[in-house]
């Protein structure tokens, strides 16, 4: 992917748009995006529980060449996913060096990276195909757009005053607004409730756990290291490996006669004290 030397504002945007499109993507909703990154650029994505001021990491194994991203497990999932895509950018521009924030001011990494899941995640082509020409929309339309795409009202807010649809002073009123409260005042509160709940577990890389259920079925994995990836219990997890037809193999020990056992010749010389006659022993 070639990145022309613009802003980081621009670069971000650039960048997302390539990653559609290289894809395949289009410009329709992302769905499950810890998911779509381990499939499509074969990283691997957890979500973890920590603290409550943590919420994403990325580091790599330049050894086997991949990252791993890391992010909280959180009541939060527009967040969630903010951050999932965040932390893509990473990966995918090589942001290995340490770039922090000086206080209130965001580094020009931070800054790409911000751009970079804005973009992924509500491109500026599929809002205007989702919501087409209108002079001015409301705010059943703003939840509409955070519903469709998965997006906090922020980065909404962001892509709509983008395309003209909302002006500066709406765009900062709105994006104030929470996720909890669009979803209750227009009916999709059921929904976002399972978001939620998605969210606020741990999950383990799926290449990970792919490895470690095909170690339970060989019988060298035990089925409690396969709950403790799940974070579920180990009742839980071999009643689902059974009703999947996934049985540990047993392994059957080789016994040997002692006849085909190999002749054994031990010499005892060196346990001999040097000044002690040879036959005699004290």
């Amino acid at each position: 992917m070639t990145i022309r030397n613009t802003t980081p504002e621009q670069q971000g945007k650039e960048a997302a748009s390539a990653f559609r499109r290289e894809h395949g993507l289009g410009v329709l909703p992302l769905g499950d995006l810890a998911a779509l990154i381990e499939q499509i650029t074969g990283h691997d994505v957890a979500v973890l529980d920590v603290g409550p001021d943590e919420h994403g990491l990325t580091m790599r194994d330049p050894v086997r060449d991949v990252a791993f991203i890391g992010v909280a497990r959180t009541r939060n999932p527009m967040r969630q996913r903010s951050t999932l895509a965040h932390e893509l950018a990473h990966v995918i521009f090589g942001d290995w060096t340490d770039d922090e924030d000086l206080g209130s001011v965001r580094s020009p990494l931070e800054i790409r990276a911000d751009a970079f899941a804005r973009h992924l995640l509500v491109p500026l082509d599929g809002l205007t195909a989702f919501l087409g020409h209108r002079e001015s929309i409301t705010a059943a339309e703003l939840s509409a757009v955070v519903q469709w795409f998965l997006a906090s009202p922020a980065i909404s807010c962001i892509a709509l005053h983008d395309c003209g649809y909302i002006d500066t002073a709406t765009k900062a009123q709105w994006m104030a607004l929470g996720t909890p409260r669009l979803a209750t005042r227009f009916g999709w509160s059921d929904q976002y409730q399972s978001l939620q709940n998605d969210s606020d577990r741990t999950r383990s890389p799926q290449r990970l756990l792919a490895r470690a259920v095909s170690g339970y079925s060989e019988g060298v994995v035990t089925a409690q290291t396969v709950a403790t990836l799940r974070g579920l219990t180990v009742d839980i997890v071999v009643e689902e490996l059974t009703q999947a037809g996934i049985i540990p193999r047993e392994h059957q020990p080789q016994w040997t006669a002692a006849t085909d056992l190999p002749p054994v010749t031990v010499d005892l010389s060196d346990l001999l004290d040097d000044e002690t006659p040879e036959g005699s022993y004290e």
